[in-house]
């Protein structure tokens, strides 16, 4: 694998000699670029790019699995993850982005960082591969991992307690690395580092928090270990100026395009996977957390949802106050997945506007669909896709705005990498399950408010301009929040589903969001005395006899009624089958979706 995987390296540098991003821009002898001469601050970059890509692509396609997100169509990739009928197309891009534009580059890295002692170069190189690792893991259950990397073209599969306690063993590696100081000849960690500016010490923050991520991930397991969850918490970011937090811009001058899939490379990797074109919808599911008005919610709008869920520009709001229509913004509804046939009936249909008569219209003869316009697609624009501002509205031909975009998904939307907010949640429900309810209370309350304000560092960079959905919230209305009934006020009322769901607003698409779910068995309510911790969650509507070849199980008690993995790329099923068939008797069977992983299993 390793000779097929250096091709990645020749486009990564090629793509250096023109990339527009202050990190991706360092040219390493442009008449021959080669694994052997590129400098480890023009290696870096890239793989920490390929790496965030592989996650931003996997996070995206498990909000369709989480029920955040479903598609206008029902064939494409997404659009079958969404009716959890999964087809192998989807498990591709992780992995590529992973393997071809990352992990083959990384012993060339770490080889360069040692001639010259650039100790912090090889602690974010192991740190890389940890993060790279554990993500196939959570993805595919089985892969090669410690012949991954080496001259085989056919590597075994390791099994998943292989790779965490591998990924695990390098994130321990990468902190002795980063305790080094680095010689003064050595090149500085910042000219390289496009996640924390090489600062050191915010590494070893994010290592610490990984460490609480995964090591709670492990809830199921007998190995699970309150205790050095906790003090890998205390060892993590400890307030938003410490979370890892990736900047990413919306530059006109960004038409290069990634070597492996063409999209720009500053904006974020969710905009690129999520938001480039219209289809992709908010589910009810997940705007109901945030009108909480889920079963048992409390009705109480959090002031995160008008930053969030996008909303279309109208020229017919209603005035009551002056009995009149006026220009004005309306918020998206939320598509009810779970509920409703609408999916079976071909909709939620893509809205049209009418430039002369100012009004929105669905191109259809079918009347189930003419209220199709009440759904905001979360699209906005790039230089790529039309953009003629750094504003990344998209907008009809005569101004009007189809949509503000969403928080999470602009192409100047910022990517959260390890933040303070995951480790108070993570800190809530380990406390909880110690029976600690005080301090589970504390940890769960600081969560809500770190996400709220950290939201707001990026909404006051924006300024005033046309996107109301891009002003900052109130102290006022977040203390609001916090002191209202939308949020457990006692620990009487601290429940682990306040918790969770909390913590799914928070790390809305991110791929942590599904492995939270995996654990507690979705809406199951069989872990534990947690009870249903997801309420309102099922499998979508649409679910049918082909889906229920692939997710066998017929009552939710059983781990197969669920989405629990994705299945093998067609590449190792090709050319890697007998190891492919020996890590997994299961491997290429069609129920395969709904077979656990290694830590979702007792």
């Amino acid at each position: 694998m390793k000779n097929i995987f250096k091709l990645g390296l020749i486009s990564l540098l090629a793509l250096s000699l023109s990339s527009c991003n202050k990190w991706l821009d360092i040219n390493v002898n442009p008449n021959a670029p080669t694994n052997l001469v590129a400098s480890v601050d023009a290696r870096l970059p890239w793989i920490q790019h390929h790496y965030q890509y592989a996650y931003g692509s996997a996070s995206v396609r498990a909000g369709f699995i989480t029920g955040a997100l479903t598609a206008n169509s029902t064939t494409t990739g997404n659009g079958l993850l969404a009716a959890w009928n999964p087809a192998q197309a989807s498990s591709t891009t992780p992995y590529q982005q992973w393997f071809v534009g990352a992990a083959c580059n990384l012993k060339d890295l770490i080889e360069s960082a040692e001639k010259e002692e650039a100790w912090h170069y090889i602690g974010a190189a192991y740190t890389l591969k940890a993060m790279g690792f554990m993500l196939m893991l959570d993805w595919y259950g089985e892969m090669p991992y410690t012949e991954a990397l080496g001259s085989s073209l056919t590597p075994k599969f390791d099994d998943g307690k292989t790779i965490f306690e591998g990924c695990m063993a390098d994130l321990d590696m990468a902190l002795t690395y980063f305790q080094r100081a680095q010689p003064s000849t050595a090149t500085p960690l910042s000219r390289g580092d496009s996640w924390n500016n090489g600062d050191a010490q915010k590494w070893i923050k994010m290592i610490w928090g990984l460490k609480a991520r995964w090591l709670n991930n492990l809830s199921k397991k007998s190995i699970y270990s309150p205790t050095a969850i906790l003090d890998a918490i205390s060892k993590g970011p400890s307030n938003n100026s410490e979370s890892s937090v990736i900047n990413h811009v919306n530059d006109l001058t960004d038409m290069t395009g990634d070597v492996l899939i063409g999209d720009p490379l500053r904006t974020s990797y969710l905009f690129n996977t999520t938001a480039w074109s219209d289809g992709n919808r908010f589910t009810k599911f997940y705007t109901d957390l945030l009108d909480n008005t889920f079963t048992g919610g409390s009705g109480v709008e959090d002031p995160r949802a008008s930053k969030i869920l996008p909303s279309r520009q109208s020229h017919f709001v209603w005035n009551a106050a002056e009995n009149k229509f006026e220009k004005g913004f309306i918020r998206t509804k939320g598509v009810d997945v779970h509920k409703s046939n609408i999916r079976l009936n071909g909709g939620p249909l893509l809205m049209s506007f009418n430039t002369t008569t100012k009004k929105y219209f669905i191109n259809s003869t079918n009347p189930l669909r003419h209220g199709d316009t009440i759904y905001v697609g979360v699209r906005s624009l790039c230089a790529m896709t039309g953009a003629t501002t750094s504003e990344s509205l998209w907008k009809a031909t005569d101004g009007t705005i189809l949509s503000t975009g969403t928080f999470f998904t602009r192409p100047e939307s910022p990517t959260y990498v390890m933040t303070y907010h995951e480790m108070m949640f993570i800190k809530a429900e380990v406390l909880f399950r110690q029976g600690d309810l005080p301090n589970a209370l504390i940890a769960y309350k600081a969560g809500i408010r770190a996400h709220m304000e950290l939201m707001n560092t990026k909404l006051t960079q924006y300024g005033i301009g046309e996107n109301p959905t891009k002003t900052p919230m109130s102290t006022a209305s977040i203390d609001n929040f916090l002191a209202s009934a939308a949020v457990a006020q006692t620990t009487a009322q601290l429940t682990m589903a306040k918790i969770m769901q909390q913590k799914y607003i928070a790390m809305t698409l991110t791929q942590q969001t599904w492995n939270d779910m995996r654990r507690f068995n979705y809406s199951a309510g069989n872990i534990g005395n947690f009870g249903v911790v997801y309420p309102d969650f099922d499998r979508p509507f649409e679910f049918g006899a082909t889906a229920a070849t692939k997710l066998t199980g017929t009552s939710k008690s059983e781990d197969n009624y669920w989405f629990r993995r994705i299945m093998s790329i067609s590449h190792e099923m090709n050319y890697n089958r007998a190891q492919l068939e020996a890590s997994n008797p299961k491997a290429f069977d069609v129920d395969i979706w709904s077979v656990p992983v290694w830590w979702d299993m007792q």
